[in-house]
Formats: structure tokens, sequence, C-alpha cells
């Protein structure tokens, strides 16, 4: 266990050249750098932020979702019926053409019967809008918060203003309670979210979004365990800054607000452009690859750590792309239609539960019915991953 454990921190992997771990070991009374145990305390955090989540959603976002209309039930149920019942759970949630005139002449009902409780039945299991209300306002509140306590921390930090200073003295950074406490939170929401996958809605994109989670965390960790926190602030605060626009945007979608929403959806499109294609690459990855290598010169912990960054900046660009690509089709149409929204919302069993009939009479309404608006279900059919790291 020892040998492996020196392996991982090979201080020739982790450290600048000349530096090892004991410099940082024993530093003068007062001053503290990032240890990699610091970051246990991110799990127990987690857990208080998951329980505050439960508290939240039950009571204030709950009354929120009861003060704007917005009902509980999930619509009509499907009638008490042992046969498609068991064909249900233990067959097919969708049975095509044959097993349908199968269950028809058991039954002596008509196909069309058939369907329609099939239909029903499976939108049983869909949650309902207050449900998804209550999880995005849970969402939006703590994108807010740790947005707005992100900006007026580094508002005071002499970094924000010259990103030199992401690397002068660097390793020999003093870790500051502010930028702790920042560091800690945003880890331990993301833990609170892995936690949270596997009792929130069931999404299609489950694996996707856990392994995107599991990045996040352990991008966090690595600049922490190696003192780069003063660039992971800047990261952090550039990925946040849309975040809870694009909640918000959903918030007003599911209480019908529709010309909210579609305000809301073309500020968070400005946001996201401007701050993932413009700020990202212009001030964070400048500093990163460039200022960087002339104060402290390259290592391998630093080739690693710009190399993700530059990932994100892939990603950034893709997801752009998809965002206007989506949104523009929906403006020129003028519609959205069932298979974007299950994009949006649904498992992958239930995307493929909506009938001919719904794609042809889901049109666009002023009010929101039906789900969403073009504009909202471009914004959360791409941005949904794009949180944070």
């Amino acid at each position: 266990m020892a040998a492996l454990s020196a392996w991982f921190w090979n201080e020739r992997f982790w450290l600048p050249h000349n530096v090892t771990w004991a410099d940082l070991a024993d530093p003068a009374p007062g001053v503290e750098y990032p240890k990699a145990g610091h970051l246990l305390s991110a799990l127990p955090l987690a857990l208080g932020i998951f329980f505050v989540r439960i508290l939240f959603e039950r009571f204030i976002a709950s009354a929120c979702a009861r003060s704007l209309h917005i009902q509980a039930d999930v619509g009509r149920r499907a009638q008490p019926n042992a046969v498609l019942e068991k064909v249900f759970t233990s067959i097919t949630k969708s049975p095509d053409s044959r097993h349908l005139d199968g269950l028809s002449k058991q039954l002596d009902w008509e196909v069309r019967k058939v369907q329609r409780w099939f239909r029903h039945r499976r939108n049983q299991d869909k949650p309902s809008t207050h449900t998804k209300f209550c999880e995005s306002m849970w969402r939006f509140t703590f994108y807010l918060c740790i947005f707005t306590y992100g900006i007026c921390f580094l508002w005071q930090s002499p970094w924000m203003w010259d990103t030199r200073h992401c690397w002068y003295s660097y390793p020999y950074q003093v870790l500051t309670p502010g930028l702790y406490h920042y560091y800690v939170t945003e880890l331990a929401f993301y833990w609170s979210l892995m936690f949270s996958q596997f009792t929130d809605i069931k999404r299609k994109d489950f694996l996707i979004m856990f392994i995107h989670h599991l990045a996040t965390v352990s991008l966090i960790s690595f600049s922490y365990a190696n003192n780069m926190l003063r660039v992971g602030s800047l990261v952090m605060c550039v990925h946040d800054a849309s975040d809870f626009l694009l909640e918000a945007a959903k918030l007003a979608n599911y209480a019908k607000y529709q010309h909210l929403c579609d305000f809301l959806f073309i500020v968070f499109s400005v946001v996201f452009f401007i701050t993932r294609l413009i700020i990202y690459p212009i001030w964070i990855l400048n500093t990163t690859l460039f200022e960087s290598w002339a104060i402290i010169g390259p290592y391998p912990s630093w080739w690693l750590f710009n190399s993700l960054l530059l990932v994100l900046q892939v990603l950034h660009i893709i997801w752009s792309y998809l965002i206007a690509h989506i949104a523009i089709k929906a403006m020129l149409r003028g519609k959205v239609c069932n298979d974007v929204r299950s994009d949006i919302e649904s498992s992958s069993e239930e995307e493929a539960d909506t009938p001919k009939e719904g794609l042809k009479a889901s049109t666009y309404t002023t009010k929101g019915e039906n789900g969403t608006n073009g504009h909202c279900a471009a914004t959360k059919a791409i941005a949904q991953n794009h949180s944070s790291w």
C-alpha cells in the first residue's frame, strides 16, 4: 500500500521541478497550504447538502410550485388489469403490433384500447411537472448562490484582475478560508449530485451524467491537490455563470410563463457563448498555457491539467454549435415535437412511448402547454450536460 501511495503521489509528476512534498508539509506559523486530506471534509458536507435539498424541495420549492398552480398529479392512470400489468413489467412497455393483436384477442379489447392502456401506464411512471419544478428550483438556488459567492470572493482577489497572480510564488500559495470554502462547497455539491442521481428523475443520460459528475469531482480534486486553486476558482466561476440561467428558464417553462422562458433562454445562450467561447479561451487558457509557462514552466501534471482544459474547450464548441443549431431550428419551425421533449426529461424507456399522433399534435403555444416550447427544449436538451467544469 505504501508503494502504491508513493507511486501515485510522485513529486516529479505533481510538483514543479526542485519542489518536494516536504517543502509544503511544514509551512511557517499561520500559513497553510492545500493538502489532499482536506478534500475528505467534502463527503460529510455532501451528505448535509443532500439532506438540505430534501427539506428545500419538500417545504420551499413545493410551496412555490403550488403557488404557481403546478399540480403534483401525473395525469390519467391506467385502469387495473393483471394481464397487461404482467406484460408491462416483465415483457415490454411498448408492445409491437404482434403483441397488441394477441392482447386484443385475449382481452376482447380493441387494439386502440390496449395501446391507450400502455400509454397511460407509461405516463404513470413519468415524474410530474411538480417534481421537475422542485428539482430545478433546488439547482437554480444552489447555482445562483455559489456563483454569487464566487463573484464576491474573486472580486477581492488579485488574480481575477491580473491572472499572472495565479502563478506568482506557485506552489507556495497560501490557502485562504474563502478559497477553501469555495472549493469544498463546489466539490461537495457534485458529490451530492452523484448521490441524488439514484433518487432523482430517471433520465436517459444517467450514465453519461454520472461520468460527468465523476470527472468534475476528479478535476476539482486534482487542482486542489497540486494547489492550482487560484486558476481553478476562475474556471469554476466561468462555468457557473450560465447554470442558474438554464434552471431559471426551466422553471419558467414548468410554470408556463412562455415569454419569460424565451427571454431567459436568450440570456442563457448569450452568457453561455460569451463565457465558453470568449472568456474561457482568452482569459483562462491564455493564463494556463502561456502565462504559467513563462512564470513556472511546464511539468507533468501541468501538461495533464492543460490537456483537460483543452478538452473542455472542445466540448464548449460542440455544445455551443448544438445549442445554436437546435435553437434556430426550433424558432424557424415555431414548434417542438415530443422526441425533442423526451431528450429533456425522460428516460430512454419513455422516449419510445409517444404515439405518432402525439408527434403531429405537439405545437407551439403562447402559454407553453404540452411541456416545452422550441427555445426551452433546445436549451435543456443540449445544455444539460455542461454544468460546472
